[in-house]
């Protein structure tokens, strides 16, 4: 049986178990609490602070009582994601989940390994661990930036390394069938899947564009409001175009309606393009990918890496090279180029 631990008045463990003691006093009225570490100094420094007060001793420049939580800085670094036009939509819901996580907790006593632990723990892909890892860190940054916080411990997370060798895409013959299933079972759905992969456009792009977004004339959409949080152009190809004057012959939108009125991932996940994938026999397969098709498509077409950047609206350029070699047939026509001397100019 475990030995009970007397309680010491103005001393006590924080969070329970974690053999981090703390002590609370009040000097001239204004509450004071510092982190200590172990019980015994917390005692030890407790008795020396109420000594030192009693005695008109200068106490050291202290942090009043007034806990800043996590919770207080996922409210500025959400309130700085809207003010500069970045995805707050995924900062919103990121938000709550580490709210409810972590949201209470005193956000000067987190340290990296309790950061580290959480995202092993709530986290099944790297990708995902490294998309909180950036929102913590943002939060933590607002925090030393509105001086309620004096570091940052999610910069000192590892990085997970993320494994962007595997891209999944379609072929060509793949969309072709997918296509055919979904005319076929979903046809009310098509515009919304070719529009997809012959564009690019984000989910989040593509489910709040509105009909004045489309510009008709220029066969382009402008888009506003994007992931990176700058506005940016979509140029529509003939496929693209046709699906949507065909989708605005069906009814009379209004300029300020959306496009496509689904903006539930679930929806369009689940509802109708899982089924149709699994139907057409392909795996691997996510609504996101069509971005990577449509990336792909475009480097095997011969699109150069700065043509991929600006059509895909790629922050860097080295987010789009990653697509220039993904299909074999198409390096094989990059080393048929030198398989006869003869007929190459640097060889002559």
């Amino acid at each position: 049986m475990a030995k009970e631990v007397k309680a010491v008045r103005g001393v006590y463990e924080r969070p329970p178990g974690s053999g981090e003691w703390w002590i609370n006093y009040y000097a001239n009225g204004v509450r004071h609490r510092e982190k200590v570490g172990r019980r015994q100094a917390a005692i030890d420094l407790y008795r020396k602070r109420k000594t030192d007060s009693l005695e008109g001793r200068k106490l050291p420049n202290l942090r009043s009582g007034k806990t800043v939580t996590l919770g207080n800085l996922i409210d500025d670094a959400v309130e700085f994601a809207k003010a500069h036009n970045k995805s707050a939509k995924g900062y919103i819901v990121k938000a709550e989940i580490v709210r409810k996580a972590m949201g209470d907790r005193d956000a000067a006593s987190i340290t990296p390994q309790d950061i580290d632990r959480w995202l092993t723990s709530h986290c099944k892909t790297a990708a995902t661990s490294n998309r909180y890892k950036s929102f913590l860190s943002l939060c933590f940054r607002e925090g030393i930036v509105n001086a309620k916080v004096a570091s940052n411990p999610a910069r000192l997370v590892r990085q997970r390394r993320e494994n962007n060798a595997r891209l999944r895409f379609l072929s060509f013959e793949e969309y072709d069938r997918l296509s055919k299933v979904i005319a076929d079972h979903y046809p009310e759905q098509l515009p919304a899947f070719i529009l997809s992969v012959h564009t690019g456009m984000r989910l989040s792009e593509q489910f709040t564009v509105t009909w004045s977004q489309i510009k008709w004339d220029r066969r382009v959409i402008e888009l506003s409001d994007t992931k990176n949080g700058s506005a940016r152009t979509v140029a529509l190809n003939a496929t693209a175009f046709k699906a949507l004057v065909q989708l605005k012959s069906v009814g009379h939108p209004k300029l300020n309606e959306r496009v496509f009125h689904c903006n539930a991932v679930d929806f369009v996940q689940r509802w109708w393009f899982e089924p149709a994938l699994k139907e057409a026999g392909i795996t691997g397969y996510v609504w996101h990918s069509n971005r990577h098709t449509f990336c792909s498509w475009l480097a095997m077409s011969g699109a150069t890496l700065k043509e991929i950047q600006e059509l895909a609206g790629h922050k860097t350029i080295q987010m789009s090279a990653r697509y220039a070699h993904l299909n074999p047939a198409h390096k094989l026509v990059a080393v048929e180029r030198i398989a006869n001397p003869a007929q190459n100019p640097a060889g002559a």
